[in-house]
């Protein structure tokens, strides 16, 4: 015969090559075990990354000599007895092979105990059990994991460097400490204490542990129900962001999963008031019902599949949002001054910066500190800092005069109480026409001009098609007008602000943009019609303006609900105060 059954010991370590990709993978598992067995302190310890030496104790239940042993078997498990329990997992582990796995590519040892007194003591060598013993110990479990993958170099040359090893084993630690605020979880390597969780229960004393007591300061809690989704955690303002999605974690029913549809929910939360290319710190514990999600995608379970996807997309979504408007989420004009100015050279927001947003709904602190890039704005700390688009208009309108425009009439220069403003023309009157618009929904507030004669436009076939799918978005941008034949449309009405424009050539323009997949990411179908509409109905960049119309168009802005970035996430103002000018000019 030349087909055989493989050896369990070869069983093993090709089902290692799933589960145990490197040390933190070892660290994920064992951690999982522990929590699931109940415990309120586990200690990590690490040498050389993990590579020399993984070992975990907890203060769980324990095992009897039996389980400790049936633990070895693979797919041997405590968490499930038959398939239809794949459908309602509440534990965190339950598939039987990591503990299997991770000794048959380790010098491995498991104590545990019952109860106070003795310990059951099982070492295992490369997946071969050894002599067993008996020791004095407490209750609970002791995992010694040493020298990873010694009895298969190749994984050894796989792995990253030791900094990298370490990054991913503390990042794995850290998801769990904050998903189990209620036990301490501590990670040391070699001498060093690399983080220490409280235990106390209070999910920002987990965040402020991880992630420093900087950025859980400047986050503002979400706390929402919808559809039988509870949806908790803290996120941040939508001006505190980072350049990648490393500080966006999302946990289903106290697991870390990665999902694509989360990410997407959180950007189209926050697309229209973040920069773009910019991500908000994001946390969220996401509580569904166990038999409407399927855990069961990935040996590493990391990856999990919701059964109403679009139901948790909107209970995201709307928290989020819900969460921003409630909090009070938009910053006074000393931040948006900084923000825009830390865009502007390329560096994101300063790493000090602190927007006075709520650690709790309802609570503000204040004393913004000063900007590396505007010294003139400093918070006075006994002033109540308030938020939103009134404070805005109040200290952007305070003494406003229009001096004129620059640089071939793309940037408006004016000057308020604040210091000198430089406002982008077109993203300016973008943001005011996208909102007029969304707000519209037509009911009359998108100013509409009457053609003398109506345009006859002639379209192609996808441009028409799409034109007749999308006939009540459109209208609803100020365009009035009505199928005539089999390819054209007959124009009667036009936005106003497309004055000059060829109301044909903008519908055309604009289905081939929709058709090209062109717009704002993260907003919905409708949103990005309005978006385009509203970049193709804005004033241009170098467009000549009056006084009067630049005057108008700065009201307005102020007047917007987000008059800090355009719907594609650009910045609109720029600020220079009174005291940076003096300073430039040595003056101060």
């Amino acid at each position: 015969m030349r087909v055989k059954l493989l050896d369990p010991q070869t069983v093993n370590q090709i089902a290692a090559g799933e589960v145990v990709e490197r040390p933190a993978s070892v660290v994920k598992e064992l951690l999982e075990n522990a929590l699931d067995a109940g415990a309120k302190r586990i200690t990590i310890e690490l040498e050389e990354s993990g590579t020399r030496l993984i070992k975990i104790a907890d203060d769980g239940h324990g095992m009897c000599e039996e389980d400790a042993i049936a633990a070895l078997q693979r797919h041997a498990t405590s968490k499930i007895r038959a398939v239809e329990d794949l459908h309602k997992v509440t534990s965190l582990g339950f598939r039987g092979e990591a503990i299997p796995s991770i000794a048959s590519v380790s010098r491995f040892e498991l104590s545990t105990a019952e109860e106070d007194g003795t310990r059951f003591i099982l070492p295992v060598e490369g997946g071969t059990p050894q002599e067993s013993r008996r020791a004095p110990g407490p209750r609970g479990t002791t995992i010694t994991v040493e020298d990873l993958f010694f009895n298969t170099p190749a994984r050894l040359r796989f792995l990253k460097s030791p900094g990298t090893e370490l990054s991913a084993i503390t990042e794995i630690a850290s998801k769990y400490a904050v998903a189990f605020p209620e036990v301490a979880i501590r990670l040391v390597h070699g001498n060093n204490v690399i983080f220490e969780s409280m235990g106390d229960g209070d999910l920002l004393s987990a965040i402020s542990a991880v992630w420093g007591r900087e950025t859980a300061r400047g986050l503002a809690e979400i706390s929402t129900y919808r559809d039988g989704i509870r949806v908790r955690g803290y996120v941040s303002p939508p001006h505190f962001t980072r350049p990648t999605r490393s500080q966006q974690w999302f946990y289903v029913n106290g697991r870390p999963v990665r999902n694509r549809g989360l990410f997407a929910a959180i950007d189209t939360a926050y697309r229209q008031i973040t920069p773009e290319k910019r991500y908000p710190v994001v946390l969220l514990l996401i509580d569904v019902d166990p038999a409407k999600v399927d855990m069961n995608v990935s040996p590493t379970k990391s990856e999990c599949k919701f059964a109403h996807e679009g139901v948790v997309f909107d209970a995201v979504r709307s928290g989020i949002k819900d969460a921003l408007i409630q909090g009070g989420m938009m910053p006074d004009m000393s931040a948006v001054i900084r923000a825009n100015e830390a865009i502007g050279v390329g560096t994101g927001v300063a790493p000090s910066l602190n927007f006075g947003m709520p650690t709790h709904f309802g609570t503000f602190e204040t004393g913004l500190t000063a900007s590396p890039f505007s010294g003139s704005i400093v918070a006075d700390p006994t002033e109540n800092l308030s938020f939103g688009h009134q404070s805005f208009k109040e200290k952007f309108l305070d003494g406003l005069r229009v001096i004129g425009q620059t640089a071939d009439a793309f940037f408006i220069v004016a000057e308020n109480s604040q210091g000198i403003l430089i406002i982008d023309q077109h993203v300016a009157h973008e943001r005011i026409l996208f909102e007029k618009i969304r707000a519209a929904r037509g009911q009359g507030a998108v100013e509409r001009q009457r053609l003398l004669t109506p345009i006859l436009v002639e379209l192609d076939r996808r441009q028409y098609e799409l034109l007749a799918e999308k006939q009540e978005e459109i209208s609803q941008t100020g365009f009035e007008f009505e199928f005539f034949g089999a390819s054209s449309v007959l124009v009667r009405e036009a936005p106003a602000a497309i004055k000059g424009q060829d109301p044909g050539l903008v519908i055309r323009d604009l289905m081939d943009e929709i058709l090209d997949g062109g717009g704002a990411s993260g907003l919905s179908a409708r949103e990005q019609i309005w978006v385009m509409c509203s970049c193709k109905m804005a004033i241009k960049a170098g467009d000549k303006l009056t006084m009067a119309e630049m005057e108008r168009l700065l009201i307005d802005l102020a007047d917007s609900e987000n008059p800090y970035l355009c719907p594609h996430g650009r910045p609109i103002t720029i600020t220079m105060g009174k005291h940076e000018l003096l300073r430039r000019f040595k003056r101060a």
